[in-house]
């Protein structure tokens, strides 16, 4: 009787620790389990942030970067006898929270003390991309974005203004678009291209040039 009793012990002893190592062994398959999805989770993130650090471009299928501008797209008068056509603009990659657009186009090595201001566009909305081509004629617009204001240039009137130095070196021409944190700046009709440039960086997200040469 002792004997049936001991043994009976000893089995229930041995069901006990093996019942206690299946718990165990179960655990810690669900804690491996837990780890091998945290790093899955912890990617998305990271997923989420490469979008914002595309870059701003801006590019024309009119000039090419550091590229001699065409004659179409040079300025008909003061001796130059291009056809002062504005040209395509496309642009992509502009940051978080851009509420517009301004578009600003200057040589600086115009012999004047303070460059020249060939053409200048604000207001144009955030959900635009592009400008088509000749959408810089005041007379005929062709496709300038909806709201967009074409501001006073150094020729003494609105719209686009070509390139046309004066005989010697090239010069270097800025297209340089702006991403605004505004959705619209409230400037006079008549401000002077320094003003809207003034107010342009004052509300800047980011910027991006593209940058053209010309020379007679």
């Amino acid at each position: 009787m002792v004997q049936i009793q001991s043994n009976t012990r000893s089995r229930l002893a041995v069901a006990s620790l093996a019942a206690v190592l299946m718990a165990a062994l179960a655990a810690g398959g669900g804690a491996a389990a837990a780890a091998d999805t945290s790093p899955a989770k912890a990617a998305a993130p990271a997923a989420k942030k490469s979008k914002g650090t595309a870059k701003f471009t801006l590019v024309s299928p009119d000039i090419g970067q550091g590229k001699d501008i065409p004659d179409a797209q040079v300025f008909n008068g003061f001796g130059c006898k291009g056809k002062n056509l504005s040209p395509e603009l496309h642009w992509s990659g502009a940051p978080e929270g851009t509420q517009s657009f301004a578009l600003m186009v200057h040589d600086p090595d115009a012999p004047t003390g303070s460059g020249f201001w060939h053409w200048i566009v604000y207001n144009i909305p955030a959900d635009t991309d592009h400008i088509p081509a000749e959408a810089g004629d005041p007379k005929q617009p062709r496709g300038l974005p909806k709201g967009a204001v074409q501001g006073r240039t150094d020729f003494g009137t609105v719209g686009y203004g070509g390139p046309c130095p004066p005989p010697g070196k090239p010069h270097h021409y800025h297209f340089r678009l702006f991403a605004l944190k505004v959705p619209k700046l409230d400037l006079p009709a008549d401000a002077t291209g320094a003003m809207i440039g003034f107010n342009v960086n004052a509300n800047k997200l980011a910027e991006t040039d593209l940058m053209g040469i010309y020379g007679r």
